[in-house]
């Protein structure tokens, strides 16, 4: 396949992914139904070094060119110091954020995601209204997402520090990954796509990653949907820019979310677990993303933690 996607090309993989979903028009988990108890059960194994780190990045409360509309953080306490010297005293705040935005980690819920008029599986897209979603939003993750996470480092595959904005990751790069990396992305994992999103923003600086960013080719949702994988994340948001599908702005996020009841997790910070599958000599672990209880909400903030 070009690079280049028509119209007509991104609706036919549309129809066929979604018409590749085994669980019925009732189903409001999407993938989350490939994760069986004894998938979990499995997945703890990879358990071997008691090492645990955070794949999110810092929640990010002053504006930038990735940021305009920032997190909020607010102290409802006076100062501490301005606290009584006698008795008892609390320090308490507010904290409000966009949770859809291109700096901060988050998961999108498959209610995110309206299509050619219809929500995942056909739901009718009246499902979220001015009260929130009624169907299909985070609080369906609630018990959390865990198993087995693989990491797919793709700059390292492609011997670069970072993916430039603009490029995109293909099914042949998935695979060339999994390869140099000796592992195998299965039924049921949680996969992890690095494209050094983070890193260059640390080593450069901001951008406006609206406009442009490393992500995944449509095409490669072909290999996600064959390996029938539970969840999908990457450092940035999975969708390059400018999107390469006309008139579709973050195709990636049509076939996952709203074709395959994929949820996403964008902006990852994948710094802390490359140095421990290093170390390891591994790039799989059990995975943890714990939601909050959120229970008519499109997304997210998350802190997930990978252990080795």
């Amino acid at each position: 396949m070009s690079a280049q996607v028509s119209a007509a090309e991104f609706r036919s993989m549309h129809e066929r992914l979604r018409a590749s979903v085994p669980w019925g028009p009732a189903d409001r988990r999407g993938a989350l139904n490939y994760i069986k108890p004894e998938m979990v059960i499995e997945a703890a194994g990879q358990i071997r070094l008691g090492r645990h780190v955070s794949l999110a990045a810092e929640i990010e409360h002053l504006p930038g060119p990735d940021n305009q509309d920032p997190a909020r953080h607010q102290m409802l306490s006076p100062a501490g110091a301005e606290a009584s010297p006698a008795g008892l005293a609390f320090a308490y705040d507010r904290f409000a954020m966009n949770i859809h935005g291109d700096a901060d980690t988050h998961l999108d819920a498959l209610c995110h995601v309206i299509f050619d008029g219809t929500l995942y599986n056909a739901l009718a897209p009246d499902a979220v209204t001015q009260a929130g979603a009624q169907e299909l939003a985070v609080d369906t993750a609630h018990a959390g997402l865990v198993g087995r996470g693989v990491l797919l480092d793709i700059p390292r595959t492609r011997e670069v520090r970072w993916l430039e904005p603009g490029h995109h990751v293909t099914a042949e790069d998935l695979t060339a990954a999994e390869a140099a990396q000796g592992v195998r992305v299965g039924e049921g994992d949680l996969l992890f796509v690095r494209v050094g999103h983070r890193r260059r923003k640390r080593e450069l600086g901001a951008w406006d990653a609206a406009a442009a960013r490393a992500g995944l080719h449509p095409e490669a949702m072909e290999f996600v949907a064959d390996r029938r994988v539970a969840l999908l994340g990457s450092d940035g948001n999975s969708d390059c820019a400018p999107s390469v599908v006309a008139g579709v702005d973050f195709p990636v996020h049509a076939l996952a979310i709203n074709a395959l009841g994929l949820q996403l997790l964008d902006y990852l910070d994948f710094g802390d677990l490359v140095q421990a599958c290093e170390r390891a000599s591994r790039w799989t672990f059990f995975a943890v993303i714990a939601p909050l209880r959120l229970p008519a909400a499109t997304g997210s903030p998350v802190n997930p933690i990978a252990i080795l």
